[in-house]
């Protein structure tokens, strides 16, 4: 019974979001992705389903077994929403879930933004196709903004589908795929509309002292060597973002000036290849992999992507410890900020 009412929700809820899908302006965009959800709600299989199953393999059948702790632990520990997914798996035709455009202006640290229904003012376009994806570039590119595509490695439907695990994202290391879990599901729980900043950084926190928790938990040998390589990576991505926002200190103070556009572009590019130079030749990254600033050129989108996951570090540590470390407090808190605006949410992130 219990099923089948969870069942007819699902459909409910699908045949009001591809209604939504149609209302709205951007018909073509917005049918690609009411056509994907589709094909994913059809074609996903209930995880225990799959591991009873003789023709899956084995490592994947260690991976869904790990979402299952995960989800399971996020439940019960995190107190993130026990809607928030991960009950199915899909088994997906291509190399990555999905693909996601930024952008931003060029002599400004402000992002371009979307508007769609549900989630409100975003500022990133997911697509199921590469190709798709690199043609919304190329129109930006047009238009002289800052861009940068990225592999979507998360998805969540904020709750208005039972979001599945993907054949695609069991490919990652064991403890990135509980801190994806983790991530996902705490958008589920808590999130702002139109507040990307917030919602990112939020989910990032919770991610961070979840997976930590999660492999403190385990009575695995191997768990402290783990939680040891993701403390060393996360001092390094520290450093990383501490240079990363002294360079948008910089770049800002630049944009703010008086001096003409074209002189700005010129000290921007400066700006820029000194900060690659200098995290290319500094000896103080040995864990983090820093080889990908090599062949990128950077701009303001790679500074502005950074800081949306992660900021306000501090401040929901310090929420975090005043309410005794207690998930379910932390979270009812963090709910309150919702009669908020987004800009004042943000000045408690960035102050």
């Amino acid at each position: 019974m219990i099923k089948h009412s969870q069942n007819k929700q699902q459909q409910s809820n699908l045949l009001l979001f591809i209604l939504i899908l149609q209302l709205n302006g951007c018909v073509s965009y917005l049918y690609h992705l009411g056509k994907e959800q589709i094909k994913i709600m059809s074609s996903r299989k209930k995880i225990e389903d799959v591991l009873k199953d003789p023709n899956v393999s084995q490592d994947i059948k260690n991976k869904l077994e790990l979402v299952n702790k995960a989800r399971k632990f996020a439940v019960e520990k995190l107190s993130l929403n026990s809607e928030g997914g991960y009950l199915y798996y899909v088994e997906l035709d291509r190399d990555e879930l999905g693909w996601h455009v930024t952008a931003s202006y060029p002599l400004e640290f402000k992002s371009y933004t979307w508007w769609f229904p549900i989630v409100g003012s975003v500022p990133y376009k997911g697509y199921f196709q590469l190709d798709m994806t690199q043609e919304e570039e190329k129109r930006l590119i047009q238009e002289g903004y800052d861009t940068r595509i990225r592999v979507t490695g998360g998805y969540s439907t904020l709750g208005w589908f039972s979001d599945p695990i993907f054949s695609t994202q069991l490919r990652t290391r064991e403890d990135n795929l509980i801190a994806l879990v983790i991530h996902e599901m705490t958008h589920s729980t808590v999130y702002f509309n139109g507040d990307a900043l917030f919602n990112e950084s939020y989910a990032t926190f919770v991610e961070e002292i979840g997976t930590e928790l999660y492999y403190k938990s385990l009575s695995d040998p191997n768990a402290d060597a783990t939680i040891q390589k993701r403390k060393l990576l996360n001092k390094e991505h520290q450093l990383l973002l501490e240079k990363m926002k002294q360079t948008a200190y910089n770049l800002k103070e630049l944009y703010e000036s008086s001096v003409n556009g074209e002189i700005k572009r010129k000290e921007k590019e400066r700006i820029l290849e000194e900060f690659k130079t200098n995290i290319l030749t500094s000896e103080e990254f040995k864990h983090y992999n820093t080889e990908k600033f090599k062949t990128k050129k950077l701009n303001n989108e790679d500074f502005i992507g950074m800081l949306r996951y992660n900021s306000g570090t501090e401040f929901f540590h310090k929420k975090f410890t005043e309410l005794g470390s207690d998930f379910k407090k932390f979270h009812e808190e963090m709910r309150k900020l919702k009669g908020l605006s987004i800009e004042e949410r943000k000045k408690l992130l960035l102050k």
